[in-house]
């Protein structure tokens, strides 16, 4: 999605400034479903804005990497994991994924609803994160397929891909991977007016086959 070019980084930092908090607090509940059977080991986790999925996988034994653009949400999502007891299992890094990328590869990297308002070149980026998955690891990509109920869509350009398509744009090696979630879902949402509504969203799971 694209907006008039400001720098991406001030338009988040500005975005989380709004208030003391934005989110929840509570983890995706998706990434709750699908991680909850996995054992734990190295996590990368991609878009972490406050923090609330690190904290999850830190206080499931995770080892976790962190990263958002947002100066200001790191260093919320800092204080809440000190509050949680789990800031010494999370490494927060700032990066503006398209241009920079955490090295080393993972058990789990997770992209949960990895949308922005400002340019983002989301294809190539979960592209980097496949490649950062270590072989038996899993990546998990959650995303939204289509904009809030009764909300007008600001960007009609943007198309929201299906799980197929997420998978297809991926370009993985051939006999590398396994699918083991391809899937569209319903989910109900309390909005940021507090209002509960109800989305469609897609869910991808694949595992990255051992050497």
């Amino acid at each position: 999605m694209t907006t008039e070019h400001v720098h991406d980084e001030h338009y988040w930092d500005n975005f989380y400034a709004e208030k003391d908090q934005i989110w929840s607090g509570r983890p995706n509940a998706a990434l709750v479903h699908e991680v909850a059977g996995l054992t734990p080991g190295t996590a990368l986790d991609l878009g972490c804005g406050e923090g609330a999925d690190a904290i999850w996988l830190a206080g499931q034994g995770w080892t976790v990497t962190a990263v958002d653009i947002s100066a200001v949400a790191l260093e919320r999502a800092a204080r809440h994991a000190e509050q949680a007891g789990v800031a010494d299992r999370i490494d927060w890094q700032q990066h503006e994924l398209g241009k920079s990328f955490p090295d080393g590869q993972y058990d789990l990297v997770s992209a949960q609803f990895l949308h922005s308002v400002t340019e983002l070149p989301r294809e190539a980026i979960l592209r980097t994160a496949s490649r950062a998955v270590a072989p038996g690891g899993v990546l998990l990509i959650e995303g939204h397929l289509g904009f809030p109920p009764g909300e007008e869509n600001p960007h009609p350009e943007i198309h929201f891909p299906s799980p197929a398509e997420v998978i297809e744009d991926l370009e993985l090696a051939e006999g590398e991977w396994e699918v083991l979630v391809s899937r569209e879902h319903g989910r109900e949402q309390i909005d940021r007016t507090g209002k509960l509504i109800h989305r469609r969203d897609s869910t991808v799971k694949l595992r990255r086959l051992p050497s």
